[in-house]
């Protein structure tokens, strides 16, 4: 089975959301399909910092440095050169 980019899901909507979601669907000359990640994306980007998921990530380690985000790329290559060994 190919992979697929998009994750298909169900939804359900007012009969006059897709009647608008057609007419501007035409009128942009794209899918109501892509007005619907548009506007997906559009509510994402919108969420409140603490609402964000990507938020969950934030603190799962410790690496015990101070400024490992400003000095990231010379501990990386620290690393890396250290696997060589």
């Amino acid at each position: 089975m190919r992979n697929l980019k998009k994750k298909p899901i169900q939804l359900y909507i007012e009969p006059r959301q897709d009647h608008l979601l057609e007419v501007l669907a035409h009128k942009r000359g794209i899918s109501k399909a892509a007005i619907l990640r548009s506007g997906i994306d559009k509510f994402l980007k919108e969420l409140p910092v603490e609402e964000d998921p990507a938020m969950e990530i934030v603190g799962l380690g410790s690496s015990r440095k101070g400024d490992l985000s400003e000095k990231h790329d010379k501990y990386i290559s620290r690393y890396a050169a250290s696997r060589k060994k």
